[in-house]
Formats: C-alpha cells, sequence, structure tokens
C-alpha cells in the first residue's frame, strides 16, 4: 500500500486527506481491521516509536495510552500487587501474571483512566490474548502492534461493531534521518530526534545525594523517554515501571509540573482504601466509575458524597476523604522519580515535586539557576541528574 485516503485530516472542513510515503514506497503498515483517521495516525506513530524505544531501553514489554498526540501513560511489564489490579479495574482478569504485555497495558490504561478514555494503543509487542480481552472493554479508538495472536485479531475485531481501528506496522522499519512537515505552506526540516535514552545518561549527578537504585534508574528512563513523544513543555512522574503523572502542552514549566503531580497523587490516592471499597451500584459503568472517583478524591464540579447525590452511584452514602486523610496518606509516598523535557528555571518545581514523594531527578540542566534548584533538591535529600538533552516534541 502506498498511500491511504482518510476521511478527513485534524477536522472534518480539512480535505482531501490521505497518509503516503514522500520517496514514492510501501507504507510501513497494514490495516486490518476499521479505517483510522488523521489524529488516530499521529497517535499511532508517536505511540509505536515511544514503545520500541521503551521495549529496547529496558527489554521489558511496553504499552502506552495516547490522546491528542501525547501519552496519557507508558509502562512496562512489571508484575502488579493485586491492590494496585483492583485500583486500575484489573483484578478480574486471568492469567494476567502470566502475559508481561497484558501488565504493561493494564498499568498504561490504568494510570490515567479519565484521559485514556478514547485512547489509541501501541503494543510493543505481539497482541495476545489476554491485552485484547482488556482493551475490548475499554473504550478505545484503535491500536497498534507489530502482530496479532489469530484469537487476538479476532477478539479486536469484535470491538465497536467491528469497527475498531487495528494497524499493524513493520517492526524493522527505519525512517529516513531527516524528516519534514509543512506549516502555512511552510516546509521545516529537521534531522529526526535519534537521541538514545539509556543508563548512561544518568551518570552526571550534581546533588550531594549520588544514590541511584535500579529501579529509580528505569523508573527515570521511562520518564524521560515518555517525555521524548509528548508535547511540550512537559513532565512525568514515573514509579514502579509506569509513568504515573504527565503534564503536557503547558506554557509554563511549574505549571506542568503540577498538573502531572496532581495526576501522580490521584493515582496514588486510587489505591487508597476508602477509594478502593466505595461501594458503587453494580449499574455503573467502568467510565462512569472513573468520573466519580476522580470526583470523590478531588472534589471537582459534583460532591459525590452530598445528599441527593450519591443515591446516583452508591448503595450506602460513603464517608468522604478529608483533607487531612489524603495529605497524610501522600506524606508516606517516596521514591518517585521524575523527568523534565528541559531544564527547571526555578526551585518552585522541586517543591511541588517533594509534595508527590519524588526522590530522583532526570533534567537537562543549564539554567542560571541550577544552583538555587541543586540546593533545593539537597534541602530534601534528593538525587537529581543533569542529563545535558533537551527533549522538546512538537
Amino acid at each position: 500500500m502506498k498511500e491511504f485516503e482518510l476521511k478527513y485530516g485534524c477536522n472534518p472542513n480539512q480535505k482531501p486527506s490521505k497518509i503516503f510515503m514522500s520517496d514514492g514506497g510501501e507504507l510501513p503498515i497494514e490495516i486490518l481491521n476499521g479505517k483510522p483517521g488523521y489524529i488516530n495516525f499521529l497517535d499511532a506513530f508517536n505511540s509505536w516509536q515511544l514503545v520500541k524505544e521503551l521495549k529496547t531501553a529496558l527489554g521489558l514489554p511496553a504499552v502506552t495510552s495516547f490522546k491528542h498526540v501525547s501519552p496519557t501513560s507508558a509502562a512496562v511489564g512489571v508484575k502488579m500487587s493485586e491492590t494496585l489490579k483492583k485500583a486500575c479495574f484489573v483484578n478480574d482478569i486471568e492469567g494476567l501474571d502470566n502475559s508481561l504485555l497484558a501488565t504493561a497495558y493494564a498499568r498504561a490504561r490504568g494510570t490515567d483512566r479519565m484521559c485514556s478514555y478514547g485512547d489509541w494503543v501501541a503494543l510493543s509487542d505481539k497482541c495476545d490474548v489476554t491485552t485484547a480481552k482488556m482493551i475490548l472493554r475499554e473504550v478505545s479508538d484503535g491500536v497498534i502492534a507489530p502482530g496479532y495472536d489469530d484469537e487476538a485479531l479476532e477478539i479486536l475485531k469484535s470491538k465497536r461493531k467491528g469497527g475498531y481501528n487495528i494497524v499493524k506496522i513493520d517492526e524493522n522499519y527505519v525512517p529516513e534521518v531527516t524528516e519534514r512537515k509543512q506549516v502555512f505552506g511552510i516546509t521545516f526540516e529537521q534531522g529526526r530526534n535519534n537521541f538514545k535514552i539509556n543508563r548512561e545518561l544518568l551518570d552526571n549527578i550534581v546533588t550531594k545525594n549520588k544514590d541511584l537504585p535500579e529501579n529509580a534508574v528505569r523508573d527515570l528512563i521511562i520518564s524521560l523517554i515518555t517525555l521524548k513523544y509528548t508535547q511540550s513543555n512537559s513532565v512525568c512522574y514515573a514509579y514502579d515501571g509506569q509513568a504515573i503523572g504527565v503534564g503536557a502542552g503547558q506554557q509554563s514549566r511549574i505549571h506542568c509540573t503540577r498538573l502531572a503531580g496532581g495526576k501522580a497523587d490521584t493515582w496514588f490516592l486510587r489505591q487508597y482504601d476508602k477509594v478502593l471499597n466505595l461501594p458503587f451500584l453494580d449499574s455503573l459503568s467502568r467510565a462512569e466509575r472513573d468520573n466519580v472517583i476522580d470526583g470523590y478524591i478531588n472534589k471537582n464540579e459534583e460532591d459525590v458524597c452530598a445528599d441527593g447525590i450519591w443515591q446516583k452511584y452508591f448503595s450506602e452514602k460513603p464517608e468522604p476523604l478529608t483533607d487531612s486523610e489524603a495529605r497524610e496518606y501522600l506524606s508516606g509516598i517516596d521514591g518517585v522519580s521524575l523527568g523534565s523535557d528541559a531544564f527547571f528555571p526555578f526551585s518552585d518545581n522541586i517543591e511541588r515535586a517533594k509534595k508527590s514523594g519524588v526522590r530522583y531527578i532526570a533534567e537537562p540542566g543549564g539554567s542560571i539557576r541550577d544552583d538555587a534548584v541543586i540546593e533545593c533538591c539537597d534541602k530534601y535529600g534528593m538525587t537529581m541528574a543533569f542529563t545535558g538533552m533537551r527533549l522538546f516534541h512538537h
């Protein structure tokens, strides 16, 4: 297939639209089901690069959940605790522990379930049946992978009344070293960002504390590779083999840090006993439960514990989650890793990171206030590495 005609571009008025190879060659994909759109393919090709790079860097199956050209999360195949399975709504999945790819999917899709609603999924490895069964029951636009087991493919083809988008990509495809795009009729050209993110990138530790255990190395690599494919400015919190909070596309770095930190806090609080044991009505869908949990934790537009409201969601009135309870629970969190796609210009980012249990940081360095940022890290006994490499993505 040399080109594929799309229904429209980013918006319905943007026609005609297609994808093709500028050299006239074959596209490195097969469309096995559905008819993906312009934004679907932007998500597919960006997300595939992320999981392929994670797999190469860490040697573990990797999965990411993408929305609007940024990851909601990314994860590698690390076995899950029973508490985490319950928080991610996968404690009923048979054989989950036997598939590291399925475990990576459960983590990536379960991190920020509200943002993952209607996502695009990328799998680093051939899709197996366990992973396909989990994808089947989530609201999702499509999936890209290097292959699919026969039964897994049939399961996915049944999704969305047979219209689910399934793309197979040639895992050996290597793009040209130069990439181009047009903006306002003007062509931009640059070398592809082929910079390799690995353990050596974290060798320049600038804080007094030089301790960097292997689990933190893994999580910092996950954070940095996630950032490489996240719309900038961006900050990513990672823990236990997965990105747990992504702050994307903000003009101010502190806003990235706050946004990502809030998502990380919500992820941790989903595992708090009060949240895990909310007495939901059986009639509530998974997506509705996600919205209610977010409201219960973050006290958003609707007080889900208020009289006249709780009856819509619960079989009995739940005890509210108080601010003091949440603060006390989060104060016990430690060992979180944090990456930034560019330097921290002020130490306020470190202060905010500390509130979400951050102990390990990787950022390029190079700010005129590096000394103040390092001093703040030293105040909390954090370990920070200067990578020397910016990871902007636009």
